[in-house]
């Protein structure tokens, strides 16, 4: 019997990732990712040390199922979402205060068990405890606008204004946390040649 097809989930929903330097409204499905939550600034300590325990799950997880002769597939891009506890603009505090939650996109047939071995694993290797706070959730985030911004992070702000734009035009607000896709990875790629899809999930306007 051949192997089942590996699955890459970026090109099997690449509807949801399409994204150019227009702003355009997406509805955004049913997703499962695994998870870690934290705060504080950017490539901080915390920073670092989760995002390393976030792969470490992932990979784990992938590269068992694939020894096994289980289904294999393609670990996505990181993801994260950003917000500060009681602001509506995150940006505008102190990174200090950033929230954050780092994603990776995995696909539905993963399940808890699967992560409780990998955390296993990589405990007896000597890695980060953090990776006991990798969960597995999915949730629905439905409409939202999503745009491609090229460029280093800290200009973020003028792509998010065209998106708060776009949503205004079409009788959307914002709601729920920024949302961000890396399609590069920063210490390989210069600032200006970085590529993010930025997501903002939205709702209608009150006609009142």
């Amino acid at each position: 019997m051949k192997p089942t097809e590996k699955i890459d989930l970026f090109k099997l929903h690449k509807d949801e990732y399409a994204a150019s330097r227009k702003p355009a409204i997406v509805n955004i499905k049913d997703a499962s990712y695994l998870s870690i939550a934290g705060q504080g600034e950017p490539g901080g300590e915390a920073f670092t040390d989760k995002i390393g325990a976030l792969y470490g799950v992932a990979f784990t997880v992938k590269m068992t199922r694939k020894f096994a002769g289980e289904q294999d597939y393609a670990v996505c891009k990181l993801e994260a979402q950003w917000w500060a506890d009681g602001e509506a603009n995150f940006a505008a505090v102190p990174k200090a205060r950033w929230c954050w939650k780092l994603m990776i996109r995995t696909p539905e047939f993963i399940n808890e068990k699967e992560i409780e071995r990998a955390v296993a694993v990589l405990l007896k290797r000597g890695k980060s405890a953090s990776a006991r706070e990798v969960r597995l959730e999915s949730f629905v985030e439905g409409p939202c606008v999503q745009m491609l911004h090229v460029g280093p992070y800290e200009r973020e702000h003028e792509t998010i204004s065209l998106m708060h734009a776009h949503a205004a035009k079409n009788g959307l607000r914002f709601q729920g946390r920024h949302h961000e896709i890396y399609l590069s990875d920063p210490r390989r790629v210069p600032p200006e040649r970085l590529k993010t899809i930025l997501r903002q999930a939205v709702e209608r306007l009150s006609s009142s």
